[in-house]
């Protein structure tokens, strides 16, 4: 998700950017078949019922938000003089809501909230496309996250299906008892359960009598998915010959680094 994305808007291509887990429209784009072009953002920002939505935007959203600065812009606005940039703006007030980015490809970006409030001053007409598109970019997308969610809901059961296959072929011996088949593989589940979460089944269902369910159902995406890439990793180690102690050793550091990348990763927490 953190590669810009395009929409067209009346004829004009759009980018949008994701920065910090939110999206900016470019400001910029949207002037490009206005008389003046971009000096128009020069003209909205000035104008006082901008900055006193920008305002009002920024004490919202925005707790490192410099209201003694914005007191003095306030006083400001209005008088003939007065002459504001997005820069200006930015370091002036700590706003969070816009950037401004250096550049062949740069040019000035905001929040959808403000882009929508820009284009409205730009065009009633050229914000409700606008709007529409925008909607439409994100239902695209969300659609893609709920695609990329089955897909790994699918590699689950096919990981586990390897796994019981390997611990069947290597770790059941011929002519076991179903009590004794039932016994290893809740040992080997325990096993990657000891290597993600620190506990087994049954200590996760001591410490929570009041839940219904089990431990999987508790868990969080991106521990879901670290338990299907163990469930096969560990059926690999098994085909290897690893004793128990030596493969929950090895699980154990592969969780830990798949854990510390997953919590970063964009698309799994804009499923959450």
């Amino acid at each position: 998700m953190a590669k810009n994305r395009k929409i067209q808007v009346k004829q004009t291509e759009i980018t949008i950017i994701f920065k910090d887990n939110i999206d900016f429209i470019s400001l910029t784009d949207m002037t490009m078949n206005f008389n003046e072009g971009s000096g128009l953002i020069g003209k909205w920002i000035t104008n006082k019922n901008t900055l006193e939505y920008l305002g009002t935007w920024e004490k919202i959203n925005n707790p490192k938000f410099n209201y003694t600065e914005f007191g003095v812009i306030e006083n400001e606005a209005g008088v003939n003089r007065f002459i504001m940039s997005v820069g200006q703006w930015i370091e002036r007030t700590n706003s969070i809501g816009m950037l401004v980015k250096p550049g062949r490809y740069g040019g000035t970006f905001a929040h959808k909230d403000i882009a929508f409030h820009f284009a409205m001053w730009l065009s009633p007409e050229f914000q409700i496309y606008l709007v529409n598109e925008f909607q439409r970019l994100k239902a695209d997308e969300n659609d893609r996250l709920k695609l990329e969610w089955n897909l790994q809901r699918t590699l689950a059961k096919v990981n586990y299906r390897i796994h019981t296959d390997a611990i069947k072929e290597n770790l059941i011996p011929q002519e076991r008892s179903k009590s004794q088949i039932q016994y290893i593989y809740a040992d080997e589940a325990d096993m990657l359960k000891m290597a993600l979460f620190g506990m087994t089944a049954k200590q996760w269902r001591d410490n929570n009598p009041e839940k219904e369910g089990n431990l999987r159902d508790y868990a969080t995406i991106e521990q879901l998915v670290v338990l299907s890439n163990l469930e096969s990793i560990n059926a690999v180690l098994i085909h290897q010959g690893l004793s128990q102690p030596e493969r929950l050793k090895q699980l154990n550091q592969t969780a830990i680094q798949q854990m510390k990348s997953l919590v970063n990763n964009l698309n799994i927490k804009r499923l959450k």
